[in-house]
């Protein structure tokens, strides 16, 4: 067994985009086959590339790498011997009865590795194209879906996909968690259905709250889960003030940091699936579109709407 081929494995997986963990023996306790200093790459479904002791550590090592790679948290555990093999919480050390007769004691740094996460934007609006510019310089890697766009449209985005079809979208495309429709009124429905395909953790529409109100209706209206329409995030960006496309872009682009972050987005909208009615009293919101007091009118159809403040763009 080399030690050390943990290191050609790590650089494959790496450039494959592939999530795994890097563990390192911190210290250990004989009598243990595993070393202070010894390292492996272990991935989620439990492969081990490099030496950090015998069979008897594996479960406990997999287990807490798969949770590790789920929340992007670093953990150190040990392992020692007892009766049971139960898991105590000792505040900065996980630690792990080994029932298995050879003894010893092992403490284990869990490293892990994921790939930046992807935004995928929608749409070729101005504040798409300035999304897809700013989002890189987060660390965010960046797929477009745009009908008829092209590759050199979008030179900061690893993907650029030209058809919003949403059968195309799904095969095309996976491992999507954040979303930004910025269609801004050009096959806003075509690219909100496109988006949804991609059942992505965090969804945002940049819209105005009217048109979000609509829209989000006529998507109802046409078959779509109502749970996944009401997790959109419409208007979407946070209040800065913004009012060009990069301003807004940012406002929006804060919101997906946000939630890359562990702060899950919270709808700004509720629906309500009563028949189409008109509500013709005027509610006042706050847009940052062109820094001006809006009015409203909102369909009682749909969305109760929570107004806020809004980059809307759309």
């Amino acid at each position: 067994m080399n030690r050390n081929e943990w290191i050609a494995h790590a650089a494959r997986l790496q450039s494959t985009d592939q999530p795994f963990a890097l563990v390192t023996v911190l210290s250990a306790q004989a009598p243990t086959s595993g070393k202070a200093g010894d390292k492996a790459v272990v991935t989620r479904d439990g492969q081990i590339h490099g030496w950090i002791g015998g069979g008897c550590a594996q479960p406990a090592v997999v287990k807490t790498v798969r949770r590790a790679l789920l929340d992007g948290q670093p953990r150190k555990i040990r392992i020692s011997p007892s009766d049971e093999s139960a898991e105590r919480d000792l505040g900065d050390v996980l630690e792990f009865g080994m029932t298995c007769h050879s003894g010893g004691t092992l403490e284990l740094f869990i490293d892990p590795i994921t790939p930046s996460a992807t935004l995928t934007v929608v749409g070729d609006s101005p504040v798409a194209r300035a999304l897809v510019g700013l989002a890189p310089r987060v660390g965010l890697r960046v797929a477009v879906i745009a009908q008829g766009a092209l590759a050199t449209d979008f030179p900061d985005a690893q993907r650029v996909l030209s058809n919003d079809d949403v059968s195309i979208v799904g095969a095309e495309l996976s491992e999507t968690p954040f979303v930004v429709v910025a269609t801004q009124g050009r096959r806003d429905l075509q690219g909100l259905k496109a988006a949804l395909a991609l059942q992505p953790q965090g969804l945002w529409f940049v819209s105005s709250a009217k048109k979000a109100s609509v829209l989000l209706n006529t998507l109802l209206s046409s078959g779509e889960d109502p749970e996944a329409v009401a997790r959109i995030v419409a208007p979407a960006g946070e209040s800065i003030g913004a009012q060009t496309p990069e301003e807004i872009a940012l406002s929006v682009l804060t919101s997906v940091v946000a939630a890359s972050r562990g702060r899950l987005p919270v709808p700004a909208t509720s629906l309500k699936l009563d028949p189409p009615a008109i509500d013709t009293s005027a509610n006042q919101t706050s847009s940052c579109c062109d820094g001006e007091q809006k009015n409203i009118e909102t369909t009682a159809v749909a969305l109760a709407t929570t107004v806020k403040s809004s980059c809307c763009g759309g």
